[in-house]
């Protein structure tokens, strides 16, 4: 088995994904594995023998899409902005906020992989959106909106977003969420916006839908 760096991951995408629209946003086209294919089936002794992390840009989470439509449905939230997607992922957040009319929208995720995933999956929707590869948590580019789909799913990461998002927040910056009940969502300090309910993969989650909630920091 060959082993995958991110210049040879086009291929690997394109072999293991298929070219569809998540079920809350159709507005948009993402390379995702369906239930047909079993990318995340995968044992992890495979997943690391091809040197590939666990493939998060590959499924549409329930955050991500309720936050995606939320933009989509309130363009005003991001039109002329300058955005950061947080923990991008497949970029769908980042495509909403284009299509939307972000000025300028920067997707920001530590895997490697994602720089593809969202260069495919942004020029499928003829939008353009800047990657960031590094751990921008505690930096500040001057970004005018935060957008961050799941990202409560573990409590030392929460632990380091927070305080973040506090100094974000006090010096401007609009920090929006996407969360369906992550165990590590802070329960104090945020104006729900937006419930949705988002079918999801049978293969990632405890239920078919998943009642995902808007968040704006307060």
């Amino acid at each position: 088995m060959t082993a995958l760096t991110p210049d040879s991951a086009k291929q690997f995408i394109l072999d293991n994904t298929a070219l569809m629209t998540p079920p809350h946003v159709p507005e948009i086209l993402l390379h995702l594995a369906d239930e047909a294919h079993d990318l995340w089936q995968r044992t992890e002794d495979e997943l690391v023998e091809i040197g590939l992390p666990p493939p998060f840009w590959a499924f549409a989470w329930a955050g991500g899409q309720g936050l995606a439509r939320y933009i989509i449905d309130n363009p005003g939230t991001v039109r002329g902005k300058r955005v950061l997607d947080f923990a991008s992922g497949s970029g769908l957040v980042a495509i909403a906020a284009a299509k939307a009319g972000a000025a300028k929208v920067i997707a920001t995720d530590i895997d490697p992989f994602c720089a593809t995933a969202i260069r495919l999956n942004a020029q499928a929707n003829d939008v353009g959106i800047e990657f960031l590869g590094t751990d921008c948590i505690g930096t500040d580019a001057g970004w005018d909106v935060i957008l961050a789909g799941d990202v409560f799913y573990d409590n030392s990461f929460a632990n380091r977003l927070m305080p973040w998002f506090a100094t974000l927040k006090a010096r401007g910056a609009d920090i929006l969420v996407g969360d369906p009940g992550r165990s590590y969502m802070p329960k104090a300090g945020l104006e729900p916006l937006a419930v949705y309910e988002v079918a999801v993969t049978r293969a990632l989650e405890d239920s078919l839908v998943k009642r995902t909630t808007v968040w704006r920091f307060a």
